[in-house]
């Protein structure tokens, strides 16, 4: 928990994102919210669930919100919550959002700010909706994530043809067949570091080297949105 939380435990006016909801006791609710400033917080919306609560209807995901919220525990109480504009959401890209909230649910620590990440998730949500290059936003919001923290792409200017990442490392190789784990070519790797990937077989390998990133530094588990996004192509 930073700081600024410790002391000044009455916040106002931050926008924020809802990553999700659970029901807590008969008529509240526990959201869990990312923020701008305090990064991912949860808090207990009282009466959220009762048909009067000044709640009701705003605490959807992917709607931009201002949030008022305050405690001194970690778990915080929301005192109040408005709508920051309008961020409509193609049905198509719905799974995909979802796939964001629960990458930041796995990956952040409650209570720690991660500014560059919200301002990556905010434009990601708005890109989802282009279809062409939706995949492509992914890519690079995956990247952003990793390298809010601490595991991005190394410094370097991948002059090389050829790398290939294993067990949390990159190392040159000098074909794809050469070596363990996920095969990318050096310019594959420039493009996503300058976020100028291009539709088809860049994507694709840049989507290979992510996937196996997230999955070693999530030490094997499994994410919920990316096996049900698995089983409804195979449909």
């Amino acid at each position: 928990m930073t700081e600024k939380v410790r002391e000044n435990f009455r916040i106002e006016n931050q926008p924020a994102f809802v990553l999700q909801t659970y029901p807590w006791r008969e008529t509240s609710l526990i959201v869990e919210i990312f923020t701008r400033d305090y990064g991912r917080v949860p808090l207990v919306a009282k009466g959220a669930k009762r048909p009067a609560s000044k709640f009701r209807g705003l605490l959807n995901a992917f709607s931009p919100l201002l949030v008022n919220f305050s405690g001194k525990n970690e778990v915080k109480t929301l005192t109040d919550v408005n709508w920051f504009g309008v961020l409509l959401i193609h049905e198509k890209a719905l799974m995909p959002a979802f796939y964001l909230n629960e990458l930041i649910v796995r990956f952040t620590e409650r209570l720690e700010p991660y500014p560059a990440l919200f301002s990556s998730y905010s434009r990601t949500l708005k890109d989802l909706s282009q279809d062409e290059t939706k995949r492509v936003v992914l890519r690079y919001f995956e990247m952003d994530l990793l390298q809010a923290i601490g595991y991005g792409l190394p410094e370097s200017d991948f002059s090389n043809e050829w790398y290939s990442y294993s067990q949390g490392e990159f190392c040159e190789i000098t074909s794809p067949q050469e070596g363990l784990g996920v095969p990318v070519r050096g310019k594959t790797l420039r493009q996503l570091a300058m976020r100028s990937l291009s539709v088809g077989q860049e994507e694709k390998e840049a989507r290979s080297l992510t996937r196996e990133m997230i999955r070693y530094h999530m030490e094997d588990k499994s994410l919920n949105t990316r096996r049900i996004m698995e089983e409804l192509a195979r449909l």
